[in-house]
């Protein structure tokens, strides 16, 4: 890259927590999210020069739109700070980073608070699917079902099946594997949850079915909760960390982006892709493109992966579109071990968004906050030994939207 961008702090409400219930609304999560990452960050108000908010539903769940002007509502000292909205479905956040780190490496502006925030436990469940369904092609696809979602991500692996073969007991190892990473992470949505045994099986009951193939251990969760980040320029950050006494080398940065769009449906990226290597070739692409501008040559250069797991199929795909196994064979990497948090390539230790959680606009950024601290040291308990350089890989809708990062700490 011709600039890399620097991390200097972040924050991550706790996803457990139902705002609805305690008479909250979305004005509180931006709130809790604008302070606590300034607070993590060392950053005075006055220091940010442009805002970025991701959010996916606002209107749909709240009936609030313009989101880009709740930061300085929620925080006086932000009035008159440029800011904008970004929509990209469960994208969202990544689309903000991008956007952000876009206005610096072009000099408009060198520290970018990156915000995203989702409400979704304020409706019945039934509703809150229908809203999500508004990122597939609305009244061409998945028409009259209720769950969208978990239906094109068991179309998904029916052409995994159809394509290669599959198992699905390699989709409940990957939930049961995301649930066990969450136990430890402190904000995570289902870390006080309590599962048995046949959670992880074919028990109708223990773990019912929700539509065709997916069950309910293999969906990520309904959530209330954001995540923020500050950002900034070589210069700021220089500035930053001479006043902390610290090295530059000390500080994470975005060292590589991929960023890949398509059509909505479905079943024409499925189309698109049959006789290629790849189920989705588009996203591969995210991938190789954010590696090439890392100066990685391929997945070996990384210590762990934060990915969109939607649906234990989602993270079926992303093992083998990293380049972890060959296509259609990420059975292996759950067979082996590879993906523990104690593996050779650790996916999602901190529970990913299946036992994290998933506020939709906040997904990406809170997958980009935890590889920062994964390659500083700071991750907590959901630590990869010696981590020094993450990817993400963050997906909107079908993957219509494809966004990939790597993070890296060390010689800047």
């Amino acid at each position: 890259m011709a600039h890399d961008v620097f991390v200097l702090g972040g924050f991550q409400t706790d996803f457990a927590r139902n705002y609805a219930k305690q008479g909250l609304e979305i004005s509180d999560i931006v709130a809790d999210v604008v302070s606590g990452t300034l607070a993590d960050a060392q950053v005075d108000p006055a220091d940010v020069e442009t805002i970025h908010v991701g959010n996916a539903f606002g209107q749909l769940f709240t009936g609030q739109g313009h989101l880009g002007g709740m930061p300085a509502t929620v925080e006086p000292a932000l009035w008159g700070v440029p800011a904008a909205r970004h929509e990209a479905a469960c994208a969202s956040g990544s689309i903000a980073i991008l956007a952000a780190m876009a206005e610096i490496e072009a000099g408009r502006y060198d520290c970018a608070l990156v915000v995203g925030a989702e409400q979704e436990r304020n409706v019945p469940g039934d509703q809150a699917a229908l809203h999500l369904g508004a990122a597939a092609w609305v009244h061409h696809e998945a028409e009259g079902v209720v769950h969208v979602w978990p239906y094109m991500f068991h179309l998904l692996a029916e052409e995994y099946d159809a394509r290669f073969g599959l198992d699905d007991r390699h989709l409940a190892a990957i939930g049961e594997l995301n649930y066990a990473n969450a136990k430890v992470n402190p904000n995570a949505q289902t870390r006080a949850w309590a599962h048995t045994p046949e959670s992880f099986t074919a028990d109708d009951v223990a773990n019912p079915v929700v539509v065709g193939r997916v069950r309910r251990h293999d969906c990520s969760q309904v959530t209330d909760g954001g995540a923020g980040l500050v950002l900034a320029g070589r210069r700021t950050a220089e500035a930053w960390a001479a006043v902390r006494g610290r090295s530059l080398d000390e500080v994470p940065r975005i060292v590589g982006w991929g960023h890949r769009t398509v059509g909505l449906p479905l079943a024409a990226k499925l189309e698109r892709s049959a006789g290629e290597p790849y189920v989705m070739p588009h996203v591969r692409r995210a991938i190789t493109d954010a590696f090439s501008r890392a100066g990685l040559a391929d997945v070996a250069g990384l210590d762990g992966i934060e990915t969109h797991d939607c649906f234990t199929s989602s993270e079926y795909l992303a093992i083998d579109h990293f380049g972890i196994t060959a296509p259609g064979e990420s059975w292996k990497a759950v067979e082996e071990g590879v993906i523990a948090r104690d593996g050779s390539l650790p996916v999602n230790p901190s529970g990913g968004l299946i036992g994290g959680g998933h506020p939709v606009g906040a997904t990406g950024v809170r997958m980009v906050l935890d590889a920062s601290r994964q390659v500083t040291g700071t991750a907590g308990d959901t630590q990869v030994a010696g981590a020094r350089t993450f990817a993400t890989l963050n997906i909107g809708g079908s993957t219509t939207t494809t966004v990939s990062f790597v993070v890296a700490a060390g010689a800047a």
